[in-house]
């Protein structure tokens, strides 16, 4: 029987959690229980940047035990990693050494080749990653907000479930200039980017603006936008 794939998820630096005490890191359950259920084994992994630097190389060198690695939603990047001139006064949660991990994970992961699958503020982290740039609010944010979502024919995420979903949101930013290689794979109604792939990727990789977590208990989609990490995770591995 071959081995349950391991997904490596970065950690969220929380100010304080009711069973620690003191500051903590966090992965949304929901979003364990996701991997869980879809077949996979989920493993946060702490972020290390000291003073907000960490190179691809470092990360690597902790993620190599990982099948494949999902970058899970957050707080935002700070605008200066995309060289915005002026920070929006809805920008929240900026955390210099999250910012540096999950962008040295974006980098290291699809230089690799390791399967990745980023949700939400992970999807903007691999767009900045990849030189492209952020709206830093939406005039019309995409909070507590379940629409639909046209996908793309002929992308990994129309072949996990097909040409439309469910998706339920809650950004207030997303992609405006698309980073080196990425091509939109999913719009919703109001022209939003919902999902991205990469073309000529050494890996499987896809992004969703959604979260596949906060409605895989009734819509199998999401449990299949999972399963196609993992499958990319068990052919990789063989």
């Amino acid at each position: 029987m071959s081995r349950t794939p391991i997904v490596a998820i970065p950690g969220r630096f929380s100010s304080s959690a009711a069973a620690h005490r003191h500051r903590a890191l966090t992965t949304a359950r929901a979003l364990s229980e996701l991997v869980l259920v879809a077949g996979g084994e989920p493993v946060t992994v702490h972020p290390w940047a000291p003073g907000g630097v960490v190179t691809p190389e470092e990360v690597g060198a902790r993620l190599g035990f990982a099948d494949a690695i999902l970058l899970p939603g957050g707080g935002d990047l700070d605008p200066g990693r995309y060289a915005a001139a002026s920070t929006h006064d809805e920008v929240y949660d900026v955390d210099p050494e999250q910012d540096a991990f999950d962008l040295a994970v974006a980098q290291w992961a699809i230089t690799s080749g390791t399967p990745l699958l980023a949700v939400c503020r992970g999807m903007q982290v691999v767009n900045v990653a990849l030189g492209g740039d952020l709206e830093q609010h939406m005039d019309a944010p995409h909070r507590h907000l379940v629409h639909q979502v046209r996908i793309e024919p002929d992308t990994v995420l129309a072949a996990a479930i097909g040409t439309s979903v469910q998706a339920s949101c809650y950004h207030h930013q997303r992609v405006l200039r698309l980073g080196d290689g990425l091509v939109p794979a999913a719009y919703a109604t109001d022209g939003c980017v919902e999902a991205t792939v990469l073309t000529d990727s050494p890996g499987w990789f896809l992004a969703v603006q959604w979260h596949p977590e906060d409605t895989f208990g009734t819509d199998g989609d999401q449990v299949a936008v999972v399963r196609a990490l993992l499958d990319a995770a068990r052919a990789r591995r063989h």
